[in-house]
């Protein structure tokens, strides 16, 4: 199913904490993709209910220089009780500019950050 187009929009609270989340953690470009977040808009969903989303970083910007085009960071999802539930995925524009933000699975929201970990609400 192709993208769902909407008029680009910030990002909301929820969708920066987990980009926030991820690119906390250090690897090569991760200042750069971290400086894009200002910039940084949302303009598609994925389906009618999905909370993966395509994003658009306002230029100028600062670009990144990764080497593929996914965030190198294994964001797993646990639940309450410590179960995996899910990954998300954060994609870049050819190593560049933030892209897209993918989860997995197919909830309504996305997860909150509990103790410094992605989890999913009881």
């Amino acid at each position: 199913m192709a993208p769902l187009s909407i008029d680009p929009r910030p990002l909301n609270a929820d969708e920066r904490a987990v980009l926030e989340h991820i690119l906390s953690v250090e690897f090569v470009g991760a200042s750069q993709l971290r400086n894009q977040l200002d910039r940084t808009e949302m303009t598609a969903v994925w389906g009618p209910d999905s909370v993966s989303v395509d994003l658009r970083v306002r230029e100028p910007c600062e670009h990144a220089a990764l080497r593929a085009e996914l965030v190198p960071v294994e964001a797993h999802v646990h639940d309450p009780s410590g179960a995996y539930v899910g990954e998300i995925l954060v994609w870049t524009d050819r190593g560049a500019t933030l892209a897209a933000l993918e989860f997995d699975e197919m909830p309504a929201s996305l997860p909150a950050i509990v103790d410094g970990r992605l989890s999913w609400p009881s």
